[in-house]
């Protein structure tokens, strides 16, 4: 090759590395300098010779990404154009027995010259190898075709490559794969492959890459639903954009779609909900024509309704107020739905729109006016409806499409009395009207169970007043319990018939003694004459009673009784009533005589009732009831305890419950107090009992709150997960109230928290995982109840014998946690005062004190790392006391792990002074913007920084650690990921002075090559 030839492909490589350069223009030139050649052989040596100049820079340089994507452009150009369909199909006709054209040699070479040096040892040239093969298949044409040979190996060596040690190797490789993908295979190796990295890859880029190019399947849809749960942001939102842009609506079941907008419309990213709101929900309208009411038929309205809500109101948020007019559902004139035509669907499509336009405030009222009647109106129309939903009976229940049409009206029926809250009731007479008409409802015995919550709520919603909300409840429960009954006999013609032969016999008798006694007044027998006449009396009054109930039989009058039911669904309803006032009624308002007559009435002998769903409503009311009256609560406390730990499981939720609401309202001064009305006698004074027995009252109150304690760690041993759940939620509501001080019960939290065996319980793991972050940042006397459990936790999990579940919890993970949290750094509030004493000094002096104990113990190496992550205070005093221990751990420890750790601890105690001043020096110093980057590099600075307040990501089975896991994530830098979040386009003159800063120029190297060759 002659030296123009070199200067031609220098020149493109030199030229190439400046973004303005038209690439095209050099492709043309250097692809006609080619042509032109005879022997390809040393273009193709020079060429790469170049070409392995840029491989060898890992980092992003723009010179090097410029130079990469002139060599995909020129390896690329000499493809054949894209051919039409037909001229495919004819091509394909025509040379159906001959062998496939060749692919060109340039191209050829450059792929066999990538995949010979994808094994090389460093990982800059495996870097770029994988993104030239990336850009390489991406610039062919849609149709293009490669011998199947080079297929294989492309293949193969990037199925090597997305097991890279490196990140950045993972993501190009991944996307290199991209047109490799055969979804129509079951057994694809690619596909196989990138399940396998979605799985279990730790570099959320790496995931990106991959869902960014995974190809659509049955086998695949699965993982990228996965993904939308995934633990990175970015990736979450990665997600829900491909199902958005390549998913039909249609392809995914029912429940599927309500878990993608259940979790994406309440994601605790911004990013993601917008995403959700944006991209995802606009995608599957555009699939249904903008048919809204369809959507919601694709969704399982009835038993997901607070997602369908959710779910429209985002749909509401992205469209103008006269857009929701024009699509709002059919309304007759009197601005209602006709009964005939409600659904699921369009009702709850009704209340959302009602209720979205009502948050408007004043400026929605005049809209609100033309999609729903006036107070009155809506009034008749519901009561009209709520008379006819039938209630089943047993023989009904039994058959699914009775049950499920019933089940359906009464879901209507719900949303038309949710959409009460919409109504304009200021106005006497309409607000009147529905106040009947809820009144009714409630009393009518037809009316379904269901629907007494909420008829309950609404209409205390619409009484401000307790007294008055009070006296309406009892009053409709009076009526549903004790009803007024018409009882009215039949005419029984046989007794209509004795009662005519009697009263013949009796006017017989009286005329016989008329006769008699006329006999004797004759004969002048006056003495039988007085018996006679009391006879015949005493004969009228018998006729005249016989009379008497011959008109009643005859004309039978109807009479008002009231009679008594205890059957368990009018005693549900009450309950349900009754707990409704009493959860509307304002927590200051005192327990009267009528809540009392309902207590002793209704509440008390529910709770021996045989219906567990009667019991536990009745221990719902109790638990509420208390909670109004400090003496009601000291009087039936021993009552919820023994509830709490004998009755069913829902049963004794529900008294757990209310036992935990007592002590977070009382504490456990309440114990005390009804102790003392306990022991005290029945027939002294109050005042007299208070002298008498303080101290037994006392012992009873220690007694009873240990014993409650006591119960309540039981409960965390629960095999029953709801059970468990409730009482470690209770437990840590007691405790970060104040209400209990007990780094016993904290270890028992933090070990319930990382036991696998509640691995799948969400709510407990979410739970706990708050509270442990607000409880220790929140005072110093809160991080002292953690340090006094260190040593706890740490003994229970080196103790736990293998075929415990807590052996498979990582130790290391658990210290680093209760390190974390014992940060006096991480406070909300932290002490201003750098020579107090901490917290992690008193830990360091405990851990110094058990390695002390037996310097062989397996935790002793635990301890020695631990302590050089401790921020311990500047205290001298403190610091001498630990240099003391520390020297004799130096004389005692064998290990020498632990012997390092504690020479370098040692080393910075001896050292304070000058850290001291470093430490003072660099708070002086401008914060770096660099530090993240800084501290993964160097684990230990790591180590010692932390996240404040923030639990490192790790399941209870063990975590990656963690400097590894900053390593991946600083290492990739996802520029290759597609990202929807635009960003603001910087000007030409700052592209300019960016592009003179980049220190990185292969002219530099070219020239200098070339001088000593």
């Amino acid at each position: 090759m002659t030296a123009d030839n070199e200067m031609e492909i220098k020149e493109a490589f030199q030229r190439a590395q400046k973004g303005h350069n038209n690439k095209a223009k050099l492709v043309a030139s250097l692809k006609s300098r080619y042509n032109k050649l005879e022997d390809k052989t040393l273009f193709h040596e020079e060429f790469v010779h170049y070409l392995k100049y840029a491989m060898i820079v890992y980092k992003r340089e723009p010179t090097v990404e410029n130079v990469i994507e002139f060599v995909a452009r020129f390896a690329t150009s000499f493809q054949s154009p894209p051919k039409t369909e037909e001229e495919q199909q004819q091509q394909e006709d025509e040379e159906e027995d001959e062998e496939d054209e060749e692919d060109h040699p340039f191209l050829s070479f450059i792929f066999n010259f990538l995949l010979e040096s994808h094994k090389a040892s460093s990982h800059a040239v495996r870097f770029r190898v994988c993104q030239l093969i990336n850009k390489l298949l991406g610039s062919m044409a849609e149709n293009a075709q490669i011998d199947d040979d080079l297929f294989d190996h492309i293949h193969q060596a990037m199925l090597i490559r997305v097991t890279d040690k490196f990140p950045n190797v993972r993501i190009q490789a991944a996307l290199a794969m991209t047109r490799l993908q055969q979804p129509k295979d079951p057994e694809c190796p690619t596909i196989n492959a990138y399940l396998l990295i979605l799985d279990n890859d730790s570099n959320a880029e790496v995931r990106r890459a991959v869902l960014s190019c995974i190809a659509m399947s049955p086998q695949t849809l699965p993982k990228i639903l996965k993904r939308t749960r995934d633990i990175k942001e970015n990736v979450r939102k990665l997600a829900y954009q491909v199902l958005a842009e390549k998913v039909h609506i249609k392809a995914l079941t029912i429940a599927q779609r309500v878990i993608l907008l259940q979790q994406g419309l309440h994601d605790s990213s911004e990013a993601v909900r917008e995403v959700v709101c944006d991209r995802l929900l606009p995608a599957w309208l555009l699939r249904l024509d903008g048919n809204v009411i369809d959507l919601l038929h694709k969704l399982d309205v009835e038993n997901c309704a607070k997602t369908a809500l959710d779910t429209l109101k985002a749909i509401f948020n992205g469209k103008p107020t006269e857009e929701l007019l024009q699509d709002r559902v059919q309304l007759d004139n009197r601005k209602l739905i006709p009964v005939d035509s409600l659904t699921c669907e369009n009702v709850l499509y009704w209340r959302a729109l009602c209720e979205f336009i009502n948050a408007k405030g004043d400026e929605g009222d005049e809209i609100l006016e033309q999609v729903l009647a006036d107070a009155a109106t809506y009034a008749d129309y519901l009561h009209g409806y709520l008379r006819v939903v039938p209630v089943l009976s047993e023989e009904q229940r039994a058959d699914f499409n009775h049950l499920e049409l019933v089940m359906t009206k009464e879901f209507v029926a719900q949303q038309l009395i949710h959409l009460i809250g919409c109504l304009d009731t200021n106005e006497e007479g309409g607000r009147k009207r529905v106040l009947a008409v809820l009144q009714e409802m409630l009393a009518h015995p037809q009316t379904p169970s269901s629907l007494v919550s909420l008829l309950t709520e609404k209409l205390l919603t619409l009484m401000s007043d307790d007294h008055r909300r009070i006296q309406t409840v009892a009053e409709i429960i009076s009526d549903v319990r004790e009803p007024i009954m018409e009882a009215s006999q039949p005419v029984d013609k046989n007794a209509s018939r004795r009662q005519q032969v009697q009263l013949a016999e009796v006017k017989v008798r009286i005329m016989e003694a008329k006769q008699t006694l006329e006999d004797c007044i004759t004969a002048q027998e006056f003495s039988r004459a007085a018996e006679l006449k009391d006879s015949i009396t005493e004969l009228e009054n018998n006729r005249n009673q016989i009379l008497q109930e011959i008109a009643e039989i005859n004309q039978p009058a109807d009479k008002e009784i009231r009679s008594e039911k205890n059957d368990p669904e009018t005693l549900l309803r009450c309950l349900t009533m009754c707990a409704e006032l009493l959860k509307q009624m304002t927590i200051k308002t005192p327990i009267g005589p009528t809540i009392s007559a309902l207590m002793s009435s209704l509440v008390l002998p529910s709770i021996a009732n045989a219906h567990p769903a009667v019991r536990n409503m009745a221990v719902v009311c109790l638990g509420t009831c208390t909670l109004h009256s400090k003496e009601l609560a000291k009087a039936h406390m021993v009552l919820l305890l023994q509830i709490a730990q004998l009755d069913e499981v829902k049963i004794r939720i529900s008294a757990l419950r209310a036992i935990i609401d007592l002590l977070l309202l009382f504490g456990f001064q309440l114990l005390s107090e009804a102790a003392a009305t306990q022991t005290a006698l029945p027939w002294q004074s109050p005042d007299r009992q208070e002298e008498d027995a303080p101290a037994v009252a006392e012992d009873k109150a220690e007694d009873t709150a240990q014993s409650i304690l006591v119960m309540l760690s039981e409960f965390l041993d629960s095999e029953v997960s709801d059970l468990r759940t409730e009482t470690a939620e209770g437990l840590a509501k007691l405790m970060y109230t104040g209400r209990i001080s007990s780094a016993k019960m904290l270890s028992r939290l933090v070990l319930l928290w990382y036991n696998p065996v509640t691995e799948d319980d969400t709510r407990l793991r979410h739970c706990l995982g708050v509270f442990f972050q607000l409880y220790a940042r929140e005072s110093r006397l809160h991080q002292e109840v953690v340090e006094e459990s260190f040593l706890p936790t740490v003994r229970t999990l080196m103790n736990a014998p293998a075929t415990s579940p807590l052996a498979e919890v990582d130790i290391n993970n658990v210290v680093e946690l209760l390190v974390e949290l014992t940060r006096p750094s991480a406070l909300i509030k932290p002490s201003t005062n750098t020579e107090e004493v901490c917290v992690h000094d008193y830990l360091a002096v405990r851990m110094c004190g058990e390695m002390l104990k037996d310097p062989t113990a397996p935790e002793v190496r635990l301890y020695a790392k631990t302590l050089s992550n401790l921020e311990l205070s500047r205290d001298e005093t403190v610091r001498k006391d630990l240099q003391t221990l520390l020297q004799q751990l130096v004389q005692v420890v064998k290990d020498r792990v632990c012997l390092r750790a504690l020479e370098k601890m040692l080393n910075q105690l001896v050292d304070s002074r000058e850290q001291a001043e470093l430490l003072i020096a660099s708070a002086l110093q401008p914060v770096d913007v660099n530090a993240d980057e800084a501290a993964t590099e160097d684990p230990s600075k790591s180590a010692k920084r932390g996240k404040r307040g923030q639990r490192k990501v790790c399941t209870a089975k063990g975590g990656r650690k963690t400097s590894r896991r900053a390593e991946s994530s600083e290492e990739s830098d996802g520029e290759n990921v597609p990202e929807s979040v635009s960003l603001m386009r910087p000007s030409r003159r700052a592209k300019t002075a960016a592009l003179e800063k980049t220190k990185l120029d292969l002219n530099t190297l070219i020239n200098q090559e070339a001088n000593v060759s």
